[in-house]
């Protein structure tokens, strides 16, 4: 009698195509947020949450954007998940070397990144959203952990395996190098260090994924703070914005009392949210008439003048009609 032939079924003859799109809709997720990390730019969101999680330490590793290393891992999980699919049928052997490689590949990559993304979930949640509220919440971190998980389902549903034991062992250690991995790339994060400035709440607790202050102050930096002062310039901000501390880093750690700043949320030392309010709708009104843009955190205002977004120190200087040493350490 003939040997019947095993149906396969729909799931194990789609799961690598699913897996490569899902990858790629990964990859534009990643290429997107990379690219507007690097342009300086803010992505697009309905929220001010992808501002705060995707501008914070934790959107970077290494000193590069987090999302960089997200775009390297989801084009190699299509690589790994479309490659195999070129290849012809005439080397069968060949073949089968390279599917069954090129699955667990898929398998080591997709537990990595599943476990990865849920612990940046964990972070979002209690870093931002707890303290925050819901309008912490950065869309574009859910869809890449989405797209981790269902990419991990795919994967260890998407064939059959031989041996299931041997693959919950490997994905077991996968997931405790990662989480301890993780730990130490981010354990620097809330953790002052001599001589630095850590920015904190009014209670004292640190500012949500915002690293502390290092920079230090020359005489060209004290003497523009102290001169923004006596001429009542004001900065306008708010604690957890980590364009303020990077604007606040460029006069260095001994400049930092001297800077005429405003804290605008409410939870925020010597906060002044009616002020800050008034003050950033007429930035807005102003933008608005300029450029079509609204302005946000910070906003410099400078005489009757406003300058949304993070400014140079020679700027600052230009504006305010500076005249003293100009010597900037980090003058942009």
């Amino acid at each position: 009698m003939p040997r019947r032939r095993t149906k396969t079924s729909w799931l194990h003859r789609r799961s690598r195509p699913l897996i490569g799109a899902i990858a790629v809709l990964g990859a534009t997720n990643t290429a997107y947020l990379t690219a507007t990390r690097l342009s300086g730019s803010e992505a697009a969101c309905p929220t001010d949450g992808c501002s705060k999680v995707l501008g914070s330490a934790y959107a970077e590793v290494f000193g590069q954007p987090l999302a960089l290393f997200g775009l390297v891992a989801y084009i190699a999980m299509a690589i790994f998940a479309l490659a195999p699919l070129a290849l012809g049928s005439e080397d069968k052997d060949r073949r089968m070397k390279v599917e069954n490689t090129s699955w667990f590949l898929l398998f080591l990559g997709a537990t990595a990144m599943m476990i990865f993304s849920w612990y940046l979930m964990y972070i979002m949640v209690a870093k931002f959203v707890v303290p925050q509220g819901a309008a912490a919440i950065c869309i574009y971190c859910i869809a890449s952990a989405v797209f981790a998980t269902l990419m991990f389902i795919l994967t260890a549903l998407g064939r059959t395996w031989e041996d299931v034991g041997q693959l919950l062992f490997t994905g077991f250690i996968i997931a405790v190098v990662t989480i301890i991995g993780s730990l130490g790339v981010y354990a620097h994060i809330d953790k002052p260090v001599a001589g630095s400035y850590l920015i904190t709440a009014a209670d004292g607790s640190p500012a949500p994924g915002v690293l502390p202050i290092t920079n230090t102050s020359e005489e060209a930096e004290l003497a523009l703070a102290k001169h923004l002062k006596e001429t009542e310039a004001k900065m306008y901000g708010a604690y957890w914005c980590p364009h303020c501390r990077d604007q606040k880093s460029l006069f260095g750690v001994a400049a930092i009392p001297e800077i005429p700043y405003i804290e605008c949320d409410p939870k925020g030392k010597a906060a002044e949210p009616d002020l800050c309010q008034a003050e950033l709708a007429k930035a807005t009104e102003q933008e608005l008439a300029a450029t079509g843009n609204k302005a946000g955190f910070p906003t410099w205002k400078i005489g009757d003048k406003y300058y949304p977004g993070q400014q140079s120190l020679t700027d600052l200087a230009q504006y305010s009609g500076y005249q003293g040493p100009s010597d900037f350490k980090n003058p942009k």
